[in-house]
């Protein structure tokens, strides 16, 4: 038997700037964190870990992308 997905949650601007606030915080906020935050944004605290799972995972491929764009090649001597 196939598994059933969720359905998608859509964030509103509002819960998505309270997210993105409590991330700057915190990008590992433990259990009695996230039923707070569930809380306050009106969703299950199951879809603000796997939001924030999603969260860092962007935050981390972000992060690499910009070490690539800093990175400094020497000059080759010749």
């Amino acid at each position: 038997l196939p598994l059933k997905k969720k359905p998608r949650t859509f964030y509103s601007a509002e819960q998505l700037e309270e997210l993105e606030k409590m991330f700057q915080e915190d990008h590992y906020p433990d259990n009695e964190k996230r039923r707070t935050i569930a809380a306050m944004v009106g969703v299950t605290p199951q879809r603000i870990l796997v939001w924030f799972q999603n969260r860092r995972a962007k935050w981390r491929k972000l992060e690499k992308l910009s070490m690539k764009g800093n990175r400094t090649y020497p000059a080759s001597s010749a």
